[in-house]
């Protein structure tokens, strides 16, 4: 048999095997190096792309608290606005109310009783006067329960009086009515 020495080509052949699996590992430690480059630099980017796009809606949300505290201060001076409109319509609307009922106590007093002071406390009318008799003071109670403006008479004290002329100091209450707010409740 012919001597063919095999070694040398063996020898060259897993060199080059080598020589290839050492080129192979470092292309693929270069590939993963740079894939690791890249999806670092990926996250990096979307991470300072989130926090350009927190720092717009931060700021929108801190424009928004401002206008925010705006629209308090223009609700509570709205309120305000409104409390002291009602205010002015309800003393609009009672104006007249103290010419009528000054124009009914003149017209519900009957002769013989003089008035000597009238107060008022919301709609609480205190009536302090001189009656020549005791009927007189009923006369005018039933005149004020049949009034449009006046309503409910108490009579809380009855004093008489004697001396040259028989009178007698007296003090009603009684309450201010509205005829609207009467026809109102009824309908």
């Amino acid at each position: 048999m012919a001597n063919i020495n095999l070694l040398p080509w063996r020898e060259e052949l897993r060199k080059e095997k080598t020589r290839q699996f050492v080129s192979m590992s470092g292309f693929s430690v270069i590939l993963t190096v740079a894939v690791i480059v890249l999806v670092h630099v990926t996250i990096s980017s979307q991470i300072s792309h989130q926090e350009k796009r927190n720092k717009i809606l931060q700021d929108e949300i801190t424009r928004l608290d401002v206008a925010l505290k705006e629209i308090d201060g223009l609700e509570e001076t709205k309120e305000k606005l409104l409390s002291r409109m009602d205010i002015i319509q309800s003393l609009q609307q009672k104006r007249p109310q103290i010419v009528h009922l000054f124009d009914e106590i003149v017209r519900t007093v009957p002769e013989g009783i003089y008035l000597t002071g009238i107060k008022q406390a919301g709609t609480t009318i205190n009536i302090n006067g001189v009656a020549e008799s005791n009927g007189r003071v009923s006369a005018y109670m039933r005149n004020i329960d049949t009034s449009d403006w006046m309503a409910t008479p108490k009579l809380s004290v009855i004093e008489s009086k004697k001396g040259t002329l028989r009178s007698s100091d007296f003090v009603l209450k009684t309450s201010q009515s509205t005829p609207k707010a009467d026809e109102e409740e009824d309908g």
